[in-house]
């Protein structure tokens, strides 16, 4: 950091930090809506919070503040999956990021006040990962139709929703560790009419040796961000499973990284019913970036949402609802 970046955060954003609750806090140049919970976002893609780049003490003590308010459990299995009113739905794909996926089932075991389950979607030639889950998940395979086909999350999560028994739908990515009252917060704001459900603030980003920490250990820390980021849409999206037939899923078209989420949430923001004020702190667990995203813009599946950007939302509702998906035999047509 330059000194005279320094200087503007230490004049501009470190006496708001001191007076400002953690979930308001945000970069000075930022645009944001309040309701009585949280911030919504106004602008597209993330941002990484400023000050915690500047002055990493800062991201420690927000970090902190943020999980005593809504602390992480990590639990082997959870109180009750019986009659679920909640299922978390992971896709995932080979053993390199079975670690990631089994401390993620720990924070979902850790959920309270509310019935849930877990669906857990294998899309890979052979079954991995099947042996090594807990009992309480269930387990769905998904080959690919080639050895080379590409990871279609769209595909896994769609597969995962035709299974589901909850009311409310958690469509979770397999690196992403959640706050206890996770569930039991989505299922309030269903219970107040809401239909599509987008509750993280921030999200924490753990660095390879802490993320190597939390697996060695079964605990987590919840003062050691590497990055603080805002507004990540997707990764953990929460939706009515009436209104996600609704708006037809999500688009299996994207194949490999990168635009899924966005596209979804542009669909279910013209359907209506979206919830999208954050206040839960989420923590990123770190792996390797997937080859895609190093591409960047060039990505096949992120060239994809600009092509589908140009097709307005109920448009696209429509032609989804015409197709097939979640098949557990192949990608829809």
């Amino acid at each position: 950091m330059s000194l005279r970046e320094r200087a503007g955060a230490l004049i501009y954003d470190w006496p708001r930090f001191l007076t400002t609750p953690w979930v308001q806090m945000h970069n000075r140049n930022e645009r944001v809506t309040a309701d009585a919970r949280g911030l919504r976002c106004e602008w597209q893609f993330t941002s990484d919070l400023h000050i915690a780049k500047v002055f990493p003490s800062a991201g420690v003590r927000l970090m902190r503040r943020a999980f005593d308010a809504w602390p992480i459990v990590l639990r082997d299995a959870p109180e009750s999956s019986d009659a679920p009113q909640v299922t978390f739905i992971i896709g995932h794909r080979g053993v390199a990021r079975l670690p990631h996926l089994l401390a993620t089932l720990r924070s979902i075991a850790g959920q309270r006040d509310v019935a849930i389950e877990c669906v857990v979607v294998e899309q890979s030639m052979q079954r991995e990962i099947e042996s090594a889950l807990p009992q309480w998940v269930r387990y769905v395979h998904t080959p690919p139709p080639t050895p080379d086909y590409d990871y279609n999350r769209a595909w896994t999560l769609n597969a995962g929703a035709r299974l589901a028994r909850g009311e409310l739908l958690v469509l979770h990515d397999n690196d992403m560790l959640c706050p206890s009252r996770y569930a039991a917060e989505a299922m309030q704001r269903r219970r107040e009419g809401y239909a599509f459900l987008e509750l993280k603030r921030f999200t924490f980003y753990l660095d390879e040796k802490e993320t190597l920490a939390v697996f060695e250990s079964g605990r987590v820390r919840t003062d050691v961000p590497s990055t603080i980021v805002q507004n990540l849409r997707g990764a953990s999206i929460v939706a009515a499973r009436d209104a996600y037939a609704a708006i037809g899923g999500f688009d299996e078209s994207f194949v490999g990284w990168g635009g899924e989420d966005v596209e979804f949430w542009e669909r279910a923001d013209a359907h209506g019913g979206v919830y999208a004020f954050g206040y839960l702190p989420f923590i990123h667990l770190w792996h390797a970036p997937q080859k895609a995203k190093l591409i960047g813009a060039d990505a096949p599946a992120i060239r994809r949402y600009y092509e589908l950007a140009e097709v307005p939302p109920r448009e696209r509702i429509e032609r989804l609802k015409e197709r097939q998906w979640g098949s557990l035999n192949g990608v829809g047509e």
